[in-house]
């Protein structure tokens, strides 16, 4: 069942529109923060680089925008599912501070459009994959929450620790 994603999980009872706003702050906050030095650092050895995770956040806000659309729009395509691992092929040449900027606006631009649905787009549901009927509320809860986890990645290396 979607309700029991992890990443909706980890939102808990927060409201997902004020995590949403609140992220699309504070990360290019952290970003800046962090400058070229700090981009490079990985919040445990083996894994994403701060500028390898803003790349991340960016590429979702696109991916996570357009389902939402789609839902919308089209409910009876079906959501595509990507592979977040071949997408990061080329993190490692991306510029973290430029993510940031674009995670920034794509957040801005998402949260104007996820404002204006009614009622009814949000009771349409299309078919994910892996975890059948999804609703445009449901992927925003899933985002909300996904910004939570990779947030407190970039807090981790921002602490030096």
């Amino acid at each position: 069942m979607t309700a029991a994603h992890p990443y909706a999980q980890l939102l808990g009872e927060r409201e997902p529109f004020v995590v949403l706003e609140e992220t699309r702050k504070r990360i290019p906050a952290i970003a800046q923060s962090l400058g070229p030095e700090g981009l490079k650092r990985t919040y445990a050895p083996g894994k994403w680089t701060a500028a390898q995770v803003l790349a991340h956040l960016a590429d979702c806000e696109i991916a996570f925008g357009f389902r939402v659309r789609q839902i919308v729009a089209e409910p009876s395509l079906g959501i595509q599912t990507f592979d977040e691992n071949r997408w990061a092929r080329h993190y490692e040449g991306l510029d973290g501070l430029e993510a940031a900027h674009t995670f920034q606006a794509l957040r801005a631009w998402n949260l104007s459009l996820f404002r204006l649905l009614d009622a009814e787009d949000l009771d349409k549901a299309a078919a994910h994959p892996e975890r059948g009927p999804e609703k445009p509320g449901v992927v925003i809860r899933i985002l909300a929450g996904h910004t939570l986890n990779h947030l407190a990645q970039l807090e981790t290396i921002l602490s030096g620790g």
